[in-house]
């Protein structure tokens, strides 16, 4: 999961802008965690607990208000009693990433990430593209062949992960039926965790969402560099960083 935690922060500094020369700095000082971190922690805290994705993330959101969430979800979030609201938009699968980690079988893994989408985007599409990361992390993580792996992601979920197609995505799409084919397409595509970043964020737009769903990706597939880990963990809080260090020491269980 920290692969999606140190995608979000390198995209962070360009978010809503065209996107960079892939040489660009990848760590920067404007660079910080965002919506995504914070989701993402808040679901795998809830995850670990068995406690309501719902609570868990109404609990992060309210300690981190200013992370830059959509409007539609701030209010959600910010209401004790409100339900979901159709949401089709990529924040289901950004924050879903521990999921695929986590979940000891293919069924959990889909039911659980459903559920964490459901409690805001219950739309089909962000469902399934919650799905569809977490099913991605976790068959990658059992030593799926990665080819194997797209080839299932295009055949039960309909998307197009060609790169010559998914990769000419322009623009500012928070649907997560435009952010989830470019995101997977530049981590299947690329040799490294850095490329397929690089990828992601040159993309432009959404860049810390694209970055994020990239980045939890390319980790289950190219694993994550060291340096990489220690400067996503030092960008976050002393509370986000305990969230992640349960989820870690879960994870070698």
């Amino acid at each position: 999961m920290l692969g999606a935690i140190a995608g979000d922060i390198i995209g962070s500094r360009f978010e809503g802008h065209p996107g960079p020369p892939h040489d660009f700095t990848v760590w920067h000082a404007d660079c910080r965690f965002t919506d995504d971190s914070v989701c993402s922690l808040a679901v795998a805290d809830a995850f670990l607990d068995r406690a309501d994705y719902a609570t868990r993330l109404r609990d992060f959101v309210r300690r981190y208000p200013d992370a830059g969430y959509g409007g539609m979800f701030i209010r959600w979030a910010m209401s004790n009693n409100a339900g979901p609201y159709g949401s089709w938009g990529n924040g289901a699968p950004m924050r879903t990433a521990a999921i695929g980690w986590l979940a000891d079988s293919e069924k959990a893994v889909l039911d659980q990430a459903a559920a964490q989408a459901k409690v805001s985007h219950d739309h089909p599409s962000a469902v399934t593209a919650a799905q569809a990361v977490s099913l991605a992390i976790f068959c990658l993580r059992q030593g799926h062949e990665p080819a194997s792996v797209q080839q299932r992601l295009t055949e039960q979920f309909g998307y197009e992960l060609s790169p010559e197609r998914a990769l000419k995505s322009r623009g500012f799409n928070v649907s997560s039926a435009g952010t989830l084919p470019p995101a997977l397409a530049a981590a299947f595509t690329a040799t490294n965790w850095e490329q397929a970043v690089r990828t992601a964020v040159c993309l432009g737009g959404d860049t810390d969402t694209l970055a994020c769903i990239t980045g939890a990706v390319a980790e289950a597939l190219h694993g994550l560099p060291r340096e990489v880990a220690e400067q996503a963990r030092r960008h976050l809080t002393s509370d986000l960083q305990t969230v992640l260090n349960r989820f870690e020491q879960a994870g070698q269980r």
